[in-house]
């Protein structure tokens, strides 16, 4: 059995999606159950029985402190050894992110996983184009960011999820490896060019200050992870590509571009002009979970 945690996550789901697309019998696992998705919550251990599973998606339960994120993690990891788990599966944050504020994390539960004597997969996710066009704030006339002309390779959240869903399927092939899952560079601008407003860029000591003073709802950990992610891409650390993610796929990969510039219009439908990118971007579902990040 292929059991997929997070399930009721946006990751979870279109992973989860896309293998019953290609006719793989798989189960969801969430602390929030529903809809045929069992009760698997990474902090109660009396829900973490793995038995039976042949190849476990552990998506990241990013979406608190640190040591909070690596003690689930290895929870699960737990219950996989005890339970005689087949292979583990984890969904991880891009190489180039490992300066990020919240990469220790990801690579502590690398580490993990490689020393549970499990066989193992890694997936290094790219930051979503969805997280991009969320994290740009609409203004009276258009577009700002403190994201000034630097490029990140983004990558759209459901080329994340057919991915993982391929490598699930049949993890053999996987053993051992580290897939590093990002897509094309994009900026700031060509996502305001697409929607045919002008970008403004903002420093990045009034991002935090707003992220800090001026966006209501952030929780204590979002402030470092979001001008992190600001400063990277400014200075061009997120910006490669890389051939790992088309060659998964067998095709080529969805339009970033595209994908942030309808994130960006859905939040100005939303009237999102928060200060700083909130709500969409700032509150979640960055990378390979829920970890606003990402997540």
């Amino acid at each position: 059995m292929i059991l997929v945690t997070g399930a009721n996550g946006n990751l979870g789901g279109a992973t989860l999606a896309a293998l019953r697309l290609a006719g793989i019998p798989a189960q969801g696992g969430s602390r929030t159950p529903a809809g045929g998705v069992r009760h698997l919550d990474f902090d109660d251990p009396a829900t973490l029985d793995l038995r039976g599973v042949a190849t476990l998606l552990l998506i990241s339960a990013g979406y608190a402190e640190d040591d909070v994120v690596l003690a689930r993690h290895a929870a699960v990891l737990d219950a996989a050894a005890r339970d005689g788990v087949g292979h583990v599966v984890y969904t991880s944050l891009t190489t180039a992110g490992d300066h990020l504020a919240f990469a220790a994390a990801h690579r502590a539960t690398e580490r993990l996983i490689r020393d549970s004597g499990l066989p193992w997969t890694i997936l290094r996710n790219g930051l979503y184009a969805e997280l991009f066009g969320g994290l740009l704030t609409w203004t009276s006339d258009g577009l700002e960011s403190p994201f000034g002309d630097g490029a990140l390779a983004a990558v759209a959240r459901a080329d994340l999820a057919e991915a993982a869903a391929t490598v699930v399927a049949d993890p053999t092939p996987h053993t051992g490896l580290v897939h590093d899952l990002v897509g094309t560079p994009i900026t700031a601008t060509q996502v305001a060019t697409a929607l045919a407003v002008p970008h403004r860029t903002l420093d990045l000591t009034t991002y935090r200050d707003r992220l800090l003073n001026a966006t209501p709802g952030l929780l204590p950990f979002q402030p470092p992870m979001l001008s992190s992610i600001a400063a990277a891409v400014r200075h061009d650390f997120l910006s490669a590509a890389g051939p790992d993610l088309p060659n998964l796929l067998g095709r080529p990969l969805t339009d970033p571009l595209a994908v942030a510039a309808a994130a960006s219009a859905s939040r100005r439908a939303a009237g999102g002009r928060e200060p700083g990118g909130a709500g969409n971007g700032a509150k979640g579902n960055g990378t390979s979970g829920s970890s606003g990040a990402p997540q």
